[in-house]
């Protein structure tokens, strides 16, 4: 019992000491505690020995720490009674107790065994105890496994950056990797080491083409990789040409016609490149080596070798000059030139072509001996020339011939051209004309033919002159510097001449005409403003014409252009007198000068319109819905005086109901209508002098006024008047009316009574009815119309006005009790519309027939 709680002590004891001490102590017969650290390095899978001293203990137990943990868990313990194992033993892999010690042997080390192994040692427990405390620090390495490498880019383009990295599953740190490099040729280098398993290639070259495998190493062991091809892709390199058969010259390689010539193009790329032949900028064949089995002169020019990487889609060139030597076509050429100033000859003649190149020669009767090679010169590509000078001072004469001979070693023969000299058959030949922009003055001046070509030059007032040329000259002048009504002059020089030639041109300004230098005109109206070019020497420009704004005039819908090269004319439309009035300018202009002419344009108003006064207005039925207006015009009629009237009509009132209305009411009403604007009719008839005004409303009142009016003018508008009742005008139409009737209808009573007088004799009867009998005359008098109604009339004409006034209907009325009847009518008081409405057409007819 004592042993166990003894045992119990040191085993609270040791964890004690194993939190909180650090340090290593040795238990002396005091009680001290000793403690070791030993570290151990072994291998996953393979065996490894942990120490708990050299001597076995009385009791010991061993604890397990995983790394980053506090807590410590046993593994097994030997309490005097054989070793115990813990559940925790499985984890850290099989262990065995090796004998007559405390130590313990892991068979196959797992990874999970990393950590701190504690093993607590009790010694002479009996007695004075000695305790120790082993740390052995358990490591666990792994090998590392085969690694295998991997490139960003297998085949990457020169210059550009990669990296390559060396991947490893298993092993524990640290690792070395290493790089090495196997060039095509089978030479092996070490290329990196360090201890990173990636590594970048900034800027490749074609040099880094290769193999490549990286080797691993760690404290267990090391592997290698397989080999990986690094492929850089690059080029093409600038191309080298060779020609063959070989001959250069200054400006390239040469090769005489006929014979087989070869050019091989070689750059240097990876892939290899395609190889495409140009001629002068065409394509002629695709391979690195072009052959032209039979080379003619037409081959000469410039070849170009085209090599291109199709896998980095780069191209590279280069070019070479091929000249092919050849013997001059045709024959030489031959000219004759003017020289030191006109006053010698020079002879050229050239061969164009060949080569190399041939030699030349003149000859004729001036030509002295060795003067043919007194100027030689190369003109042009491939032309050779030969010059001599020869100095005419009269000797020479016209149509003189000359020979140049031409001999070259191709050719078996000589080769020869002529040439003559003459002069120009007419006169030198001066005019004038302007640019088509206008900016200049050309004078022209030629004398054609002749050879040599004669010299021609101009001479001008003020030093504007131009030097000499070939049959032509043409002196150009700033448009507008050149001199009036002075002399321009032109002078041709020829060798075989001693005198020159001369032609002359005076220049002038151009002048403009109008016919009227003042246009007076109405406003309203269309104006024309006129203005003529004179005829001049020169050209002139377009005719412009400027309004009174000073302003550059175009084709508006105000203005209107007509204008041919020799006038123009303005029209001004709708003239208006603030508007228009003013100075109009037209002005023109040649190579020479300018001139302008001013026209003033006066536009006048109209004159205010005389006034009108509206002398009737009258509703023309009873339905009030139309009315007639009648004006007159004030003051003599003047033509022109106005162009029409403005009619115009308000509303006033509103009518009252036929029963009428009171005052109150009717005031009422004009106040809810109130005045209205004054409505328009425009009358466009200066002649018109009514109108009849039709779609008014019946139960509105109005009224009308009538205002003359001009083109631009408008008159004062009359007194404004209300249309008046039928009854106000009804009378003198009736009265017309009755009275045409009577006369109608006298004139066959008078012809019927006038045929029974002259035949009475055929109807006796009628005419005695009609007159009676002769003897009887008291009876005719009587029965006379007139005196039948005087006498059958009760009351006279005032019971008739009675029965008038009264609204009834008289049958037959006669002349008599009519007059009578309208005249009572006129003093009661005319009847209303509604009224007469319901009287007959007879009773109608009485009243027209009132004489006031």
């Amino acid at each position: 019992m004592a042993a166990l709680v003894l045992e119990l002590d040191f085993l609270f004891l040791s964890t004690s000491l194993l939190v909180v001490t650090t340090c290593a102590l040795q238990i002396n017969h005091t009680g001290e505690v000793v403690y070791r650290d030993n570290s151990v390095y072994g291998v996953v899978d393979k065996s490894a020995v942990l120490e708990c001293g050299e001597a076995l203990p009385d009791l010991y137990i061993w604890s397990f720490t995983k790394p980053g943990a506090e807590a410590i868990k046993a593994v097994l313990y030997d309490l005097g009674k054989g070793p115990r194992m813990q559940k925790l033993a499985k984890m850290v892999g099989p262990l065995t107790i090796l004998p007559n010690t405390a130590s313990i042997s892991i068979e196959k080390l797992p990874l999970a065994a990393q950590g701190l192994f504690t093993c607590q040692a009790f010694y002479d427990i009996e007695d004075e105890p000695i305790v120790y405390y082993y740390y052995v620090h358990l490591t666990v390495q792994v090998p590392v496994s085969k690694p295998y490498p991997v490139i960003s880019e297998a085949s990457p383009a020169e210059g550009s950056t990669i990296w390559m990295n060396c991947s490893v599953e298993n092993g524990s740190e640290p690792i070395q990797y290493t790089w090495q490099h196997k060039t095509l040729e089978g030479n092996i280098s070490n290329f990196s080491q360090s201890n990173h398993s990636s590594m970048a290639m900034t800027s490749v070259s074609r040099n880094h083409t290769g193999w490549y495998h990286c080797a691993v190493t760690n404290a267990v062991n090391n592997e290698t990789s397989d080999w990986l091809l690094l492929n850089v892709t690059f080029g093409p390199d600038v191309p080298q040409i060779d020609v063959t058969p070989y001959q250069i010259t200054d400006r390239g390689y040469s090769a005489l016609e006929t014979e087989s010539v070869s050019l091989s193009c070689q750059a240097q790329s990876n892939p290899a490149s395609q190889y495409i032949w140009f001629y002068n900028n065409s394509q002629v064949y695709t391979g690195p080596k072009y052959t032209i089995t039979k080379i003619l002169r037409i081959h000469t020019g410039d070849y170009t070798c085209l090599a291109q990487n199709s896998h980095l889609n780069t191209r590279s060139r280069k070019t070479v000059s091929l000249i092919v030597h050849y013997p001059p076509d045709g024959s030489p050429s031959c000219s004759v030139e003017s020289a030191q100033n006109h006053t010698s000859l020079r002879l050229f003649c050239s061969w164009a072509g060949g080569f190399p190149s041939p030699s030349l020669r003149w000859t004729g009767d001036i030509i002295k001996p060795g003067q043919e090679q007194v100027e030689t010169e190369q003109r042009g590509n491939l032309q050779t020339s030969s010059a001599i000078l020869l100095t005419s001072e009269g000797l020479i004469q016209n149509n003189s011939l000359f020979t140049c001979l031409g001999a070259h070693p191709a050719r078996k023969q000589l080769a020869e051209c002529s040439t003559q000299t003459y002069l120009p058959p007419a006169e030198p030949v001066c005019f004038a004309y302007v640019t088509n922009n206008q900016q200049y003055l050309m004078l022209s001046c030629s004398w054609d033919g002749g050879a040599p070509k004669a010299l021609v030059w101009w001479e001008g007032p003020g030093g504007q002159s131009k030097g000499g040329q070939e049959n032509s000259n043409i002196l150009v002048l700033r448009y507008g510097t050149a001199r009036s009504g002075k002399p321009y002059t032109c002078y041709a020089k020829h060798p075989l001449l001693m005198e020159a030639k001369s032609c002359r041109l005076t220049l002038e300004a151009p002048v403009l005409l109008t016919q009227r230098r003042v246009v007076s005109v109405y406003e309203g109206s269309d104006v024309q403003l006129t203005c003529n070019l004179r005829a001049n020497y020169l050209p002139t420009n377009d005719i412009t014409w400027f309004n009174n704004q000073g302003i550059d005039v175009r084709d508006t819908s105000k203005y209107m252009l007509l204008r041919t090269t020799g006038w123009a004319n303005l029209t001004v439309r709708d003239a208006d007198e603030m508007q228009d009035s003013g100075e109009y300018r037209c002005s023109t202009s040649n190579a020479v000068g300018g001139a302008e002419i001013n026209v003033t344009l006066v536009v006048k108003k109209y004159p205010m319109p005389p006034n009108a006064t509206l002398i009737r207005a009258t509703y023309n039925s009873r339905h009030r819905n139309e009315v007639e207006l009648e004006w007159q015009v004030d003051g003599v009629e003047e033509k022109g005086g106005w162009t029409g009237f403005h009619l115009e009509h308000q509303w006033v009132s509103e009518r009252p109901n036929k029963r009428g209305s009171s005052n109150e009411s009717q005031l009422r009403m004009e106040e809810r209508i109130g005045p209205q604007d004054w409505q328009r009719t425009i009358i466009q008839e200066p002649d018109a002098r009514s109108h009849t005004v039709r779609g008014l409303t019946p139960t509105v009142t109005y009224q009308f006024r009538i205002i003359p009016i001009n083109h631009r003018t408008i008159g004062h508008p009359s007194v404004a008047k209300t249309p008046a009742e039928l009854r106000d005008n009804m009378y003198p139409a009736v009265v017309g009316a009755a009275v045409g009737g009577m006369l109608f209808a006298a004139i066959p009573t008078v012809l019927l009574l006038v045929y029974i007088i002259r035949n009475r004799n055929s109807n006796p009867r009628l005419h005695a009815m009609l007159f009676g009998s002769q003897h009887s005359q008291s009876r005719e008098n009587i029965n006379f119309p007139e005196d039948e109604v005087a006498a059958s009339s009760d009351g006279g004409p005032e019971s008739i006005a009675g029965s008038l006034s009264q609204g009834k209907t008289i049958a037959e009325p006669q002349v008599s009790s009519s007059v009578s009847a309208s005249s009572s009518s006129n003093k009661q008081g005319s009847p209303t519309a509604d009224e007469m409405s319901q009287e007959s057409p007879s009773s109608a007819g009485l009243q027209d027939c009132n004489p006031t």
